[in-house]
């Protein structure tokens, strides 16, 4: 695992801790010659609890260099809209009101395909968890790992009860929470979210060729500098430092959920991902890893799968068109959909 990695990690402890991340005063940008009069640009930026990183190929490096900060910009600004950390983002004011009058455009977007996603996935995903993601991390008091322990069982069903994405309401005018003391997170669909805003703005300016990764949420257009798909490879989750796969990634998005990142209590059986039905963290898998047209939805998609049993989860993906998954089982077992390609798989005969 490489240091970029385990900083990402590290980070992502801490945000997920409610740690406010440190504004950087430069962005860290590599820039390296390649075939063809053109350069291959990697700027990185830490926000959202990890390393944001754009790499592009074009023939001018100032270019990317600009596009890039346009799209940290860009970064910078959702994030500050929809971040549950932040007091003064629209998110936070909504959870502390219950509701938010004339809400940013960007809240009212994802808080709809938030509540999409949950229909389409029979409730698996599910962005009013909050107050059960709260009860577990009030066990992280004093930052012991001794002192960590698991909520009762009737704190959980009490928490249970305010969990219910139906009970939002959203249109552009206003957005609500009908029960007192709900709450949003958006956790597991912002940062793709985040993803596909930067993308937008890299190929406004011009940029055909480029990847964007934030922490394993990762979106490609065109190729790299050989001429060759982008190679993506998925997180080991057993840190063993062999990747499970290696895909081939062009104008597409893949994002990893796991539950090998934040754990709540001693026996690591509570962790960052949250079962709406259960009010404790699924244990069926390791890891689920997504493809799909867009960021937000490989995002998305990942948490649900993650939350179901694994063989609902491949059946599921499958219904989808131009999605597809890996799943690492606790005991290491992999289960692929059939649209899932590894890099070394040979390319589908073309229709027609």
């Amino acid at each position: 695992m490489d240091s970029s990695t385990l900083i990402a990690q590290k980070m992502a402890t801490l945000a997920d801790m409610g740690f406010q991340r440190a504004d950087p005063s430069q962005i860290a940008t590599e820039s390296v010659p390649v075939m063809g009069n053109r350069h291959k640009v990697t700027c990185s930026q830490p926000s959202m609890g990890t390393l944001v990183s754009v790499t592009a190929v074009h023939e001018s490096s100032g270019l990317v260099q600009d596009a890039a900060a346009l799209a940290f910009q860009e970064m910078d600004r959702v994030v500050n809209l929809l971040s549950r950390y932040d007091s003064s983002s629209a998110l936070s004011y909504l959870n502390t009101e219950g509701s938010i009058e004339g809400p940013p455009p960007e809240l009212t977007t994802v808080m709809r395909q938030a509540r999409f996603f949950h229909h389409a996935s029979g409730g698996a995903f599910d962005p009013t968890v909050k107050p059960l993601m709260d009860l577990f991390r009030n066990g992280l008091a004093g930052g012991d790992p001794n002192s960590l322990s698991a909520p009762s069982e009737s704190e959980i069903i009490d928490a249970l009860a305010l969990v219910d994405a139906r009970k939002v309401e959203v249109s552009d005018r206003a957005i609500w929470l009908s029960l007192p003391e709900m709450g949003v997170t958006l956790d597991g669909i912002a940062k793709g979210y985040v993803v596909d805003r930067m993308t937008t703005v890299l190929a406004t300016e011009g940029l055909k060729d480029f990847l964007v990764n934030a922490g394993g949420d990762i979106r490609s257009a065109g190729k790299r500098e050989d001429g060759q798909e982008w190679r993506v490879g998925v997180q080991d989750p057993a840190k063993r430092g062999d990747l499970p796969d290696v895909i081939a990634l062009t104008n597409g998005a893949v994002a990893t959920s796991g539950s090998y990142e934040i754990y709540f209590d001693r026996e690591r059986t509570h962790h960052h991902i949250v079962s709406a039905r259960s009010g404790n963290s699924p244990q069926m898998s390791q890891s689920v890893s997504v493809v799909a047209p867009t960021t937000l939805a490989a995002d998305a998609l990942a948490t649900s799968v993650f939350v179901m049993e694994p063989e609902r989860g491949v059946t599921f993906i499958e219904s989808l068109p131009q999605c597809a998954c890996l799943i690492v089982g606790q005991d290491g077992r992999q289960l692929r959909s059939k649209g899932w390609r590894s890099a070394t798989d040979p390319l589908p005969p073309r229709q027609g």
